[in-house]
């Protein structure tokens, strides 16, 4: 085997073509870290030369390039060549670019070009089999070692981690596929607030719904927060606010209108009117008796359902059939507190109110347009949940002029406002479709609300109203049709009683032909125990007009429902009492109608008196 001469001077790594061009396409460190390796001595070992690691002292300290020109040229006149010498092909210092199984070539540190090497004999075996194994091992290249090891921890800290990461993965997935609920499909899952952490001793303090935000139902026993299309910042919620309701409408003498306005709710009129227009000791028992139970069947989402039963584990009978409408069940559940003067800022039953109240915000559906408005249309509910939840929102903000509730309320009026049927003036199940008497009666009564609040309602929207309740209406305005007019007055007592109702909040004198002879009507069919509906409506009518008639009205109404309550057991305090619409809305549905008229003395300043607030919802 023919050998170079061992003074002349090796080619550094860097000047060989070769091991340059492998080094640049082999993965490793780029030109800022540099391969890291250590410079090898040399020792031979019987028989075998073996490569050995430089002390531990020894830092690795620069690039590959740099590594290789500052090693030391091996001294082959060192070497007794009597011994059988390994390959020049082994001879590659590491990290050289050189891959296993490749022939490596030894360098000089000239730069004249790579000369061809020379091939051992053929069947000569230069290295023994288990110094082979050695030799790889030492001679395998940096950056293969530093990919295999890395390769290692990855898949390590893969099998660690990867379990919480499929978690938070899975939680993001979730978050983002139920961004979007449809308007008609009612799921019992959504939104909901968490109600453990309200403060009760301070006003109700809740986000301002958010835009285009598209609710699902929550769960009644596991509160999920509501989820949005899009939200605004503070800034364009301040805009909307303003654009909704000017600050300019909130003077001092509008608040004080406020006050006066639901006055006959405080503790001390309370007590007056009670006695003036015909309750008693009893009556104001049955109310603290059906608070209670209300009280007692809210859910843990803070809201109520007609089927009540799924609240207290079956203890009680005679759940709703509309267990999905829960903002119209809530909104029920809530008016007889504001009735009795318990509101979210004071009385025995604040927590239950501010909780209820949250929940009907938070599930507000917000959208923008020319009119911003919210909506809490729902299936099963519908337009008779909006109604209802609009008539409690602005009574709360009437009796509190809490400003957390100034947009809710003003945003439910303005859905109102939109959902009016243009052509004929009334409300229906759906938005801006021909109207029926029954839900126009709790429509315009929310419109009463807000006014009592002083928040915006155009006279049209009142002019609509009147325009309906005329094309339905027979004998000067005395007997109302469903959505139409009628001939047949019998079976037309409930209608009747809330076109009346409707005439009088709008501006119709007691001396009113179609006044009187309504009245008379109704005195004659008389209060229903089994039809809570009609006797809410006729009862009011009756309690405004005065006189003999609702003297005997009172007598009778109010006697019989106080011996129907029921006295004992888990649902004391409650009615179920059977007739028109129980089955829908069950012992909650008959609990609030009931409750609202043992509180009709005090509930509303009577209209036609010289304490009547007339002219303050002048329309």
């Amino acid at each position: 085997m023919e050998h170079r001469d061992a003074n002349k001077p090796r080619a550094p790594a860097t000047g060989s073509r070769s091991a340059r061009g492998r080094a640049d396409d082999a993965p490793g460190p780029g030109p800022e870290e540099g391969l890291q390796f250590q410079p090898l001595d040399e020792e031979m070992v019987d028989g075998e030369l073996q490569l050995q690691p430089l002390d531990d002292g020894a830092l690795p300290s620069a690039s590959l390039a740099e590594n290789a020109a500052d090693e030391s040229p091996i001294d082959f006149a060192e070497i007794d060549l009597s011994e059988e010498l390994p390959a020049l092909e082994t001879l590659a210092p590491v990290g050289a670019g050189v891959l296993p199984g490749e022939p490596m070539v030894a360098h000089t540190n000239s730069t004249e070009p790579d000369l061809p090497t020379e091939e051992a004999p053929a069947g000569e075996e230069i290295v023994g089999r288990r110094g082979r194994r050695k030799f790889l091992m030492t001679a395998a290249p940096s950056w293969l070692i530093s990919l295999m090891v890395h390769l290692a921890l990855i898949l390590i800290l893969a099998a660690v981690t990867l379990e919480p990461l499929q978690q938070v993965i899975s939680v993001l997935q979730a978050s983002a596929s139920e961004a979007v609920a449809d308007v008609e499909q009612f799921d019992i899952q959504g939104p909901t607030l968490d109600v453990n952490s309200l403060a009760l001793d301070e006003p109700l303090s809740v986000p301002s719904p958010k835009l285009n935000q598209v609710v699902a139902m929550p769960e009644l026993t596991s509160p999920i927060a509501p989820k949005l299309e899009s939200s605004v910042d503070t800034m364009a919620m301040n805009r909307l606010t303003e654009s909704i309701m000017p600050s300019a409408m909130l003077s001092s003498s509008a608040m004080a209108q406020m006050s006066v306005a639901l006055n006959s709710r405080s503790s001390s009129t309370r007590s007056q009117l009670l006695e003036r227009y015909g309750g008693n000791a009893a009556s104001e028992k049955a109310v603290a008796m059906a608070l209670k139970w209300i009280a007692d069947h809210q859910a843990n989402d803070g809201g109520w359902t007609f089927a009540h039963s799924s609240v207290c584990g079956n203890q009680c009978k005679d759940p709703g059939e509309l267990a999905l409408a829960r903002n119209g069940a809530t909104a029920m559940a809530i008016l007889p507190f504001l009735g009795a003067g318990q509101t979210h800022v004071e009385g025995q039953y604040q927590d239950n109110v501010k909780k209820g109240l949250a929940f009907l915000i938070n599930r507000m559906k917000v959208s923008l347009g020319d009119l911003p408005r919210g909506s809490w249309h729902e299936p099963g509910g519908r337009m008779y949940s909006h109604g209802l939840a609009a008539i409690t929102v602005c009574e709360a903000y009437a009796m509190t002029q809490d400003p957390d509730l100034l947009q809710p309320a003003q945003l439910s009026l303005n859905y109102l406002i939109y959902a009016q049927d243009p052509q004929g003036g009334g409300w229906r199940y759906e938005p801006r479709r021909p109207g029926d008497t029954s839900v126009v009666g709790w429509c315009v009564m929310a419109l009463k609300s807000g006014k009592m609040g002083n928040l915006v309602v155009p006279p049209i929207s009142f002019q609509g109203a009147s325009q309906f309740l005329d094309f339905v209406s027979a004998n000067q305005g005395a007997y109302y049709g469903y959505d139409r007019p009628t001939s047949k007055i019998e079976g037309r007592h409930a209608t009747t009683a809330v076109g009346l109702l409707c005439r009088m909040y709008m501006g119709w004198d007691k001396e009113h032909p179609g006044i009187q002879e309504g009245v008379r009507y109704l005195s004659k069919h008389g209060p229903r125990s089994n039809d809570l509906y009609y006797s809410y409506y006729a009862t009011q009518v009756l309690r405004h007009h005065g006189g003999p008639e609702w003297d005997s009205w009172n007598a009778k109404m109010r006697d019989e429902l106080i011996q129907l309550q029921e006295q004992r057991g888990h649902a004391a305090g409650s009615w179920f009492t059977g007739g028109s619409h129980s089955g829908q809305g069950g012992r909650l549905y008959a609990t609030s109608l009931a409750t609202m008229i043992l509180e009709v003395y005090y509930r509303h300043m009577p209209l036609y008196s010289e304490k009547s607030s007339d002219d303050d919802f002048e329309i």
